[in-house]
């Protein structure tokens, strides 16, 4: 039987609540740094002399100057982040939350950089290049690009990205193996294999997913969540995974990505027009100096959209979890594991409706709660006015 009333009448611990308040301050400031440092670059007309040191560095050739600009861009803006960056790791072993140590930090945060200054570099030489042989049409041709590259990275990320900053192997839990596998073809999904995310190298928080786009989709289950939770439990938490897989919600953002990006590149396109035709900021529309406002234009479309966004993930997370009550004989194990996830990630329970619009992806872990226990009542109340025949 359900605690319904005792489970809704507990509220976050103030370390939940001050852990949640900082990550949120962390959030805003990070977005303040990159909007300021994007502004100067541009007011400023240092991105204009980084594009100079850069064709100088590079005799002028046009791509090899736009390397070394983003190398410079790319470096400016992680050396403005820095602080933010290792305040959060430090904040993590402050709520003992983290067991990653200083020098593995260092190491992610290289590795970070490194991935994240090659995939940059190719996308920009490719949308500058897309600009320069196709000056009218280029954020047509760049928007088809883009969605290409997002279903390639988003398919690849399980076997090439994820490997890189954390350790994956087969799960040696035959028993438990078997029972995820039977759940996923019960839902209509074939996955290559089920495997443990040693997620406890660097976090004491605790997660499972089911990754990956066609050939490359998998069930991955943190040692965290196999060491702390019933295989009940475990079920439970993969059932809401696999609920998104039900409801297409991957091929569903891919629509919605497809949307916004599409009027993303436009206005970059009108941004872009208007300051060089205009205002004269540039001198031409493939002159880099101007990828700075691209960058702005981006990031202002990113918060505007941001509530929409969010409301639309929430939707998505509801009906992941109605699939997951009517997948599983009953709904305690979802409301015990919403609880221990809870209490072991310093998740909230009951945001304010503001913080829950602007920041959460997910409904509090309250109305999650609240809304199984009702969908589970009223199917009891439906099974006990139901005719039985004699």
């Amino acid at each position: 039987m359900l605690h319904g009333t005792a489970v809704a009448q507990k509220s976050d611990s103030p370390h939940a609540r001050e852990y949640n308040l900082i990550r949120r301050w962390i959030t805003i400031g990070d977005a303040a740094l990159g909007i300021a440092l994007l502004l100067f670059l541009l007011v400023s007309g240092l991105s204009a002399d980084l594009r100079d040191f850069a064709l100088k560095l590079a005799h002028r050739n046009y791509v090899l100057g736009l390397l070394y600009y983003i190398t410079m861009l790319t470096l400016l803006s992680k050396a403005v982040g820095l602080g933010l960056d290792y305040y959060s790791f430090r904040l993590e072993h402050r709520f003992e939350l983290s067991n990653q140590k200083l020098r593995s930090w260092i190491r992610d945060e290289l590795k970070s950089y490194v991935i994240g200054l090659v995939i940059a570099g190719i996308l920009i030489e490719l949308l500058y290049f897309t600009i320069r042989v196709a000056p009218r049409s280029w954020w047509i041709i760049a928007w088809l690009g883009f969605i290409a590259l997002f279903i390639f990275f988003a398919q690849i990320a399980p076997v090439v990205l994820f490997p890189l900053f954390y350790k994956f192997e087969p799960l040696d839990n035959e028993e438990l193996k078997e029972r995820l596998m039977r759940l996923s073809e019960r839902a209509g999904t074939r996955v290559r294999g089920v495997f443990e995310w040693k997620l406890s190298e660097k976090s004491k928080k605790a997660n499972a997913a089911l990754a990956g786009l066609g050939g490359t989709r998998r069930i991955i289950i943190s040692d965290t969540l196999l060491a702390n939770y019933t295989p009940d439990e475990i079920e439970a938490v993969l059932a809401h995974e696999l609920g998104h897989h039900v409801h297409q919600h991957i091929f569903k953002s891919i629509f919605v990505q497809m949307g916004i990006s599409f009027f993303g590149f436009w206005a970059a396109n009108a941004v872009l027009r208007w300051a060089v035709e205009q205002r004269q900021m540039f001198a031409y529309t493939s002159d880099f100096a101007n990828l700075p406002l691209l960058l702005l234009v981006s990031t202002a479309l990113s918060l505007l959209l941001m509530p929409a966004l969010n409301a639309y993930s929430r939707h998505n997370e509801r009906e992941a979890d109605l699939y997951c009550w009517r997948s599983i004989p009953s709904v305690d194990p979802f409301v015990s594991s919403m609880n221990k996830l809870c209490d072991q990630n310093l998740a909230e329970r009951r945001p304010s409706a503001l913080v829950e619009s602007l920041f959460h992806s997910h409904p509090a872990i309250e109305k999650r709660i609240a809304a199984a226990e009702d969908w589970s009542s009223r199917q009891t109340a439906a099974s006990s006015a139901a005719p039985h025949s004699e």
